[in-house]
């Protein structure tokens, strides 16, 4: 769960928010008031006119991002990319089959863009300012491009272990993927690589660390194949935001079983050995994943929460929001508002669930629905009625899902269950990599998983025995 990515600001006002001028014509929104309108935002905003940048919103967008909200995201953002240096001039773009108003701006560390959707009348009616790698990755996967992603390459490594491109398909396209082979033919064991909340890519790259790489490529040498693969979020992100049904299923759940499926076909395969790894987010949904794979041969966690997905955040935030700029009012107001969260959710009636969006941090909202099938996991309970190998494995250094707050919890309710099996690995982080500041400053360090990590994994596997059930997958 790297929830470090939701703590550094990096949107002005919520791209789930384009879904709200879905209705709108496209010529509309690309007319000329469109972009007079939203290059007198940029201006006003840049200027530190917060009550004209929002002059020409619609009124339900206004009421939503009032002067003092655009005044706190826009100081936010310069936390995060640096001081404002200068923007360019606006130019209309078709994003996600809709038009939008695209202005590039250039902050102190950073390249970003300002984008804009219109009504039919030329009023802003949804707003993001995002990261130009971010945008570009977007538009080139809404595209089936390759620019801002590279496509994977086969390549074979001096001692015969092998990487080849195979994309795992979803409903928005395909998810690029790469299977990572062991040398020889096989059949060999395999698992499916399940990421950590955001966007993450298949390598699930934090700064300059690449874990799910280093893990791939450490169980190919111990004779372990593994399929991992990009996140709907990150190669169609427009296309998710745009949903307001978005769920942790979507993101997370069925494009891991269509992994499962597709890796366990593969010829070089034996499908009777084959596992889920999750990560974070990844591992909280790896018994969930489970329960619906019948032929999954065991599940991996690496950094479970044991606790909800809200708490967790709000610990974060009591930790980290401080270091991060955060007032002691400010924390105060946040922590409120997650409890008020937490009780509408607790309260929720899923025949008829909240709508619209809860705001996690200024300028991050998420969707009512995804808040509610998160809510509804209840990873503990799921993974206690498993009788599948488990394996759970922590960083004693892991400042974003606790080792004592969550491990703790996990072998409070599992450790008497012969199948589950722990480890918890002293000074390493919550990349399970180095971690001696238990602070986002060791993502900056590049680094490698652990080999003991990988070694402890590799061992459990190849321990585990093949599943006997027949039904497809």
């Amino acid at each position: 769960m790297n929830i470090h990515t939701t703590l550094v600001a990096v949107a002005l006002l919520p791209v789930a928010s384009l879904a709200s001028a879905a209705s709108a014509k496209v010529d509309a929104l690309a007319s000329d008031a469109c972009l007079v309108h939203a290059r007198a935002s940029a201006d006003a905003m840049v200027r530190g006119d917060f009550k004209s940048a929002g002059a020409d919103f619609t009124p339900a967008f206004a009421s939503q991002f009032p002067p003092a909200k655009i005044e706190q995201a826009w100081q936010s953002v310069q936390a995060s990319a640096g001081a404002y240096r200068t923007h360019g001039a606006a130019e209309a773009r078709t994003l996600n089959g809709r038009a939008a108003i695209v202005l590039p701006v250039t902050f102190a560390h950073a390249e970003w863009k300002f984008v804009y959707a219109c009504d039919g009348e030329g009023r802003i009616a949804a707003a993001q300012l995002m990261p130009a790698a971010q945008f570009d990755a977007a538009v080139a996967a809404e595209g089936h491009a390759t620019v801002g992603r590279e496509p994977v390459q086969a390549a074979t490594m001096p001692d015969g272990v092998r990487v080849e491109p195979l994309d795992v398909p979803s409903p928005f396209g395909p998810l690029r993927g790469a299977l990572t082979l062991p040398a020889g033919n096989g059949p060999f064991p395999g698992v499916v690589l399940v990421a950590g909340s955001g966007p993450n890519d298949m390598d699930e790259t934090a700064e300059g660390n690449k874990p799910f790489k280093d893990i791939a490529e450490g169980l190919a040498h111990a004779g372990i194949a593994s399929l991992r693969y990009d996140k709907r979020t990150l190669d169609y992100a427009l296309k998710s935001a745009a949903n307001p049904d978005f769920t942790v299923d979507d993101e997370v759940t069925d494009d891991a079983l269509t992994a499962l499926r597709l890796l366990a076909a593969q010829k070089q395969i034996d499908p009777r050995r084959v596992f889920v790894l999750g990560h974070s987010l990844g591992a909280e949904m790896a018994p969930h994943i489970s329960r619906r794979d019948p032929q999954l041969a065991g599940v991996i966690m690496l950094a479970a929460p044991a606790r909800s997905f809200l708490t967790v955040v709000a610990a974060q935030i009591r930790e980290l929001g401080p270091k991060q700029g955060m007032s002691a009012a400010e924390l105060d107001k946040q922590e409120q508002a997650i409890a008020d969260e937490q009780k509408l959710l607790a309260d929720a009636d899923p025949a008829n669930p909240p709508k619209g969006s809860f705001e996690l941090l200024p300028g991050r909202p998420l969707p009512q629905a995804y808040l509610l099938s998160l809510h509804d996991v209840h990873q503990v309970r799921a993974a206690k009625s498993s009788t599948l190998p488990i394996l759970i494995l922590q960083g004693a250094n892991d400042f974003q899902v606790s080792p004592t707050l969550d491990f703790d919890q996990w072998e409070k309710a599992l450790g008497n269950k012969p199948n589950v099996t722990f480890h918890l690995y002293p000074g390493l982080s919550h990349l399970f990599m180095p971690g001696p500041t238990k602070s986002p400053a060791d993502y900056a360090k590049p680094a490698h998983v652990d080999p003991k990590v990988i070694a402890d994994i590799a061992n459990w596997i190849m321990a585990q025995p093949a599943t006997t059930i027949a039904a497809s997958r």
